[in-house]
This record gives structure tokens, C-alpha cells and sequence, in this order.
């Protein structure tokens, strides 16, 4: 199995705003499951600890192989997303692991 994981810098830095802008992002991710059967699991969490250098907001996307990974990074409801969710987005950061 391969476990996606994907940490996000927001664009807000004012915590209200943030925290609306990190649960709007959640929510559009979090719309995927039901639509792309190959996403065996996915979670979506802001931090929740406001240490220095720590990361706004990361996915965890469980997929069977590297092929079902392929298939969500292509889906065209993914790549909606990703153009809905861009303008929140300041940086980005992946790593793709075996489990």
C-alpha cells in the first residue's frame, strides 16, 4: 500500500481566517472518497499545535499500489479540486511511503 502524504502552507495568516481557510480546503478534499474509488483511505487535518516551523495542513491518501495513486492524481475531480483549493495554497510538500 502507499500512503500520500501532503503538507500545505496557507495563504491567510490571520488564525480565524486561516482556520476557515483550512476547513474549507478539508471539506473539498474530503468530497474525494465518494467520488474516486481508488482512495482506500484519506484524512485531512489542520495542525492543531502552533509550534514554530510546523506545516497548516496535511492530507494522509492510502491507495492499494502506485497505480490507484496514478488514477487519483489524474482523476478530473481531483485536478477541481486542486483548482478550487490553489488560490489558499502559499507551498506544498509530498512524500509518497510504503506501508
Amino acid at each position: 500500500m502507499i500512503r500520500h502524504v501532503v503538507l500545505w502552507g496557507l495563504v491567510e495568516q490571520d488564525p480565524a481566517k486561516k482556520a476557515e481557510a483550512a476547513d474549507f480546503v478539508a471539506g473539498q478534499l474530503m468530497s474525494l472518497p465518494a467520488l474516486i474509488p481508488e482512495i482506500l483511505a484519506l484524512t485531512v487535518s489542520p495542525n492543531v499545535l502552533d509550534a514554530d516551523g510546523n506545516w497548516d495542513l496535511v492530507l494522509l491518501g492510502d491507495f492499494a499500489d502506485e497505480a490507484a495513486l496514478g488514477v487519483y492524481l489524474t482523476h478530473p475531480e481531483h485536478l477541481r479540486v486542486v483548482a478550487v483549493i490553489k488560490a489558499y495554497l502559499a507551498k506544498r510538500a509530498a512524500v509518497d511511503i510504503l506501508v
